[in-house]
């Protein structure tokens, strides 16, 4: 998976502190862009000069990514740390149940409008 991201800094501390945190490395890294790796599945983040846009995950196309994050206590944890690392908890009155009742995850924002889901297993 590609994500096309405004500023490339910004994706690292953000995106890169929650894929380090659940277990991938980086993989790959160029000027523009760099990429992590868990098992087969790797994610990239790009400054790309192509890009005409802010993400908005409201419209066609990404809406968030999903991540197996291991425990609850996991989760929260990840939850507690994530604001110094640039996310803002989403559904804050629903949280952890934000999915459901027999969902425990936390939704995060960060400033580029890129949302993920640490799911507890």
């Amino acid at each position: 998976m590609e994500l096309w991201v405004p500023d490339l800094s910004r994706a690292e501390a953000t995106l890169g502190w929650v894929f380090t945190e659940l277990g991938w490395t980086e993989h790959q890294r160029w000027s523009d862009g760099v990429s992590w790796k868990l098992h087969e599945t790797y994610v990239v983040a790009e400054r790309s000069p192509a890009m005409t846009g802010p993400h908005d995950r409201m419209r066609a196309g990404l809406n968030h990514l999903a991540l197996h994050a291991g425990t609850k206590e996991n989760v929260d944890r990840l939850t507690r740390e994530s604001e110094a690392h640039g996310w803002k908890l989403m559904f804050a009155d629903r949280h952890p149940h934000a999915g459901g009742p027999d969902h425990y995850a936390a939704f995060l924002e960060n400033e580029d409008g890129f949302e993920i889901e640490l799911v507890a297993g």
